[in-house]
């Protein structure tokens, strides 16, 4: 909450392991809205052996990042995530996000570029992050930075 409005963009760095079964997802909300349909997110991911793409376009209550986290069929296997929020304080435009994130499980893994939209011209202010289908489990072995890009 209370991001400065001093930047022009910011960048959230993200490490971190889900103990999930499975592979687990972020999602992440700005100013606390909730608003079905405000959210929009495209993305590609490569696993080393294919490739394959996903689309929102109806939008959600929340954007979100797939594939991005193992789970426990990866034991002890981090993920890499940064997202980038473009013109963050611009109040005469949409919020766009690009991400690239991923994580390399020892001869299987994943990447994934993404992008996405918030349909808000409000100034973010504060970030909510989260689990997409099912509340994330860490093993406490995460790090945030939230970084102000001048």
């Amino acid at each position: 909450t209370s991001i400065p409005q001093t930047y022009t963009h910011l960048q959230l760095r993200i490490i971190t392991k889900s103990i999930g079964a499975g592979t687990d997802y972020y999602n992440y909300r700005f100013n606390a809205d909730a608003t079905s349909g405000n959210y929009r997110t495209h993305s590609l991911v490569g696993n080393g052996t294919s490739a394959s793409a996903g689309t929102n376009p109806t939008g959600n209550t929340s954007a979100f990042i797939p594939h991005t986290i193992p789970g426990t069929n990866a034991t002890n296997v981090f993920s890499g995530i940064i997202i980038d929020i473009l013109d963050y304080t611009n109040t005469n435009k949409y919020k766009t996000i690009r991400s690239l994130g991923g994580y390399d499980a020892n001869g299987s893994g994943e990447a994934v570029l993404a992008s996405g939209v918030w349909l808000s011209t409000s100034a973010v202010t504060s970030l909510a992050i989260g689990g997409y289908n099912t509340d994330l489990s860490y093993t406490g072995n995460a790090s945030y930075a939230l970084y102000g890009i001048a």
